[in-house]
């Protein structure tokens, strides 16, 4: 069975601010995963590949800002920092090295659960390109989202309504690489009762209905290790 809560990564070295955060975050349905200093959160990053960070500036070992740059580099996650820095010259700072959001110590759980719908909200809608018909590929696939259609090569493809939530949820965030989990939360929803090794099965199926060659695919492509991601230009 898949949980589609979303995860966040929370990272501070203050065992009872972890503790607050995370169970204010879990009661709002959120997946939380803790990490005490800026050598485990970067493991951590790298294995769950959270929705978003809340991190702290002021670690033992590396830096809250040298993390937030290092995440920088390789991911568009969303950062909201959590410092007891209060000067304008701080905060700026922690804003241009790429943290999306920014909450000064002491804090309110309440505000900060807030902050994070907010900022996942925003993200989501703005990668949200998908109009109510968008073409591909010098027109040869045409997604028509107002009618519900599929074109290939002028023709109409039937989809299932799963494979068209599927291949629309893809389309609807060119770049973004999906995990299956990701993918059947977010195209299938939480009442999806199956596991996520289930989405193969319907990407394989859409790559028979949609691509030229389904072994060497222009649209759904495989990330490997990690998911699937849209090709279409």
């Amino acid at each position: 069975m898949i949980s589609c809560s979303k995860k966040v990564l929370v990272v501070d070295d203050e065992e009872k601010i972890v503790q607050v955060v995370k169970s204010y975050l879990e009661h709002a349905g959120y997946e939380v995963y803790e990490a005490y200093n800026g050598k485990n959160a970067l493991e951590t990053f790298e294995i769950i590949m959270p929705a978003l960070v809340v991190l702290d500036l002021m670690l033992p070992d590396i830096s809250g800002e040298e993390i937030c740059k290092r995440l920088r580099k390789i991911s568009k996650v969303p950062i909201i920092m959590l410092t007891a820095k209060v000067e304008e010259e701080d905060i700026l700072k922690g804003l241009n090295i790429g943290a999306d959001d920014y909450i000064t110590k002491p804090f309110s759980p309440r505000q900060l659960v807030a902050r994070v719908a907010a900022l996942l909200r925003r993200v989501f809608e703005q990668n949200s390109v998908l109009g109510n018909l968008t073409s591909y590929n010098g027109g040869e696939l045409i997604i028509e989202n107002d009618k519900r259609e599929i074109l290939k090569n002028g023709t109409h493809v039937n989809l299932t309504p799963n494979e068209y939530k599927i291949l629309t949820t893809l389309a609807s965030y060119p770049g973004k690489t999906f995990t299956r989990e990701e993918l059947i939360c977010m195209a299938l929803g939480e009442d999806f009762d199956g596991f996520d090794r289930t989405i193969d099965s319907h990407i394989k199926n859409l790559r028979h209905k949609i691509e030229n060659d389904p072994r060497a695919p222009r649209y759904i492509l495989t990330v490997h290790g990690v998911g699937y991601r849209f090709g279409g230009e």
